[in-house]
């Protein structure tokens, strides 16, 4: 007898009709009452391939919210992380880049700077070599 076991448990779902969970199944039920509901409100005013259209494009966003994760999340997630990021708590992130080697060098570059304001610089004499010719 074998038992097939998910390798990571977590990803594991519990099948409940036709190969779908219960979420799965919830939002398709949905998505075909959405269908079926704007077939029945709009067949009057549209011909039958516009209204077909009318119908997957009101149907498609319960379907897409009841079988797509993004990054690991379902849609309600995503949609509340997202909200919460870029609404609630929106963050303007700077990148400023620190010279390490600059930042322990700071003091003794400003020591150096502190020596040679106070002290002015002497100027070192050359002694020019003089050289006669003499024509003879």
């Amino acid at each position: 007898m074998e038992v097939k076991i998910n390798k990571d448990i977590r990803e594991f779902t519990e099948n409940v009709y036709f190969g779908l969970n219960m979420r799965q199944f919830i939002f398709s039920v949905l998505a075909c009452a959405i269908a079926v509901g704007l077939y029945f409100l709009l067949r009057h005013r549209f011909g039958i391939e516009t209204l077909s259209w009318v119908c997957i494009i009101g149907a498609s966003p319960f379907a897409v919210i009841g079988f797509v994760k993004i990054n690991g999340l379902t849609a309600e997630k995503f949609v509340w992380h997202f909200i919460k990021s870029e609404i609630l708590m929106p963050n303007k992130l700077l990148f400023k880049p620190v010279n390490v080697y600059y930042e322990q060098m700071k003091p003794y570059y400003n020591k150096k700077k502190k020596e040679n304001i106070t002290i002015p610089k002497q100027k070192k004499h050359r002694k020019r070599l003089r050289i006669k010719f003499s024509v003879s």
